[in-house]
C-alpha cells in the first residue's frame, strides 16, 4: 500500500491547508500532533515544543500518552524544520559530521514536514518553503508528496500505541 487511504486523506488534508495558510499569513509553522481515533471520529490537537532535544522527547512521550488513552488510529504531525536538498541528501551524514547539524550548514532549506502514522504504516512529507509575492516573512509551499515507509526510526515515530496483532490494523478506511 503506497497511498495514503482516503479517511485519512480526509483527515489531513484541511490540516495541510491550515498550515499552508499559516504560512502565507507569515508565521512559523508551530510543531503540533493530531492524535485521531476513526472509531469515535475524535482528533486531538498536542502542541509540541521543539526547543531542546529533551523538549522533542518530552512532547513526543505526550503523544504517545495521549494516543494509548484515546486509543488513537493515527498520528498526523505538522513542523517547520530544516532539510537538504535533493543534490545533498547523498551527503547528509557527512554534513552533519562536518557541520553537527543540518541546521548549522550552509546547505539547510526550510521545509514543511508532515508525518501520517497509522497501523498501515507511516507517510512522510517534506515540501521547500518559497517565498509568497515579494514579502520577506510570508512563504508558502507546494503540494506534500508522501512516501510510504515500513520501517523508520526516530524520536517522532512509534507514536501509536501496540495493538494485539489478533486485532489487526485499526479503524475503518472507507
Amino acid at each position: 500500500m503506497s497511498a495514503i487511504p482516503t479517511a485519512y486523506r480526509t483527515i489531513i488534508d484541511p490540516l495541510i491547508a491550515v498550515a499552508r495558510d499559516i504560512a502565507e499569513r507569515g508565521e512559523q509553522l508551530v510543531p503540533v500532533a493530531f492524535v485521531g481515533n476513526l472509531t469515535t471520529g475524535l482528533t486531538y490537537p498536542v502542541m509540541m515544543n521543539a526547543a531542546s532535544d529533551e523538549a522533542k522527547d518530552n512532547s513526543a512521550e505526550v503523544v504517545r500518552h495521549l494516543a494509548a488513552i484515546h486509543e488513537a488510529d493515527f498520528v498526523f504531525v505538522i513542523m517547520d524544520a530544516w532539510g537538504l536538498p535533493p543534490e545533498k541528501m547523498a551527503r547528509h551524514q557527512e554534513i552533519i559530521e562536518r557541520y553537527g547539524s543540518i541546521g548549522a550548514s550552509p546547505y539547510r532549506i526550510d521545509v514543511a514536514v508532515f508525518s501520517l502514522e497509522t497501523r498501515h504504516g507511516l507517510w512522510v512529507a517534506q515540501v521547500q518553503f518559497r517565498p509568497k509575492g515579494v514579502s520577506k516573512k510570508k512563504r508558502t509551499f507546494g503540494v506534500p508528496e508522501f512516501q510510504h515507509f515500513t520501517e523508520a526510526q526516530g524520536r517522532f515515530v512509534d507514536l501509536l500505541p501496540v495493538k494485539d496483532a489478533a486485532d489487526g490494523p485499526g479503524g475503518t478506511l472507507h
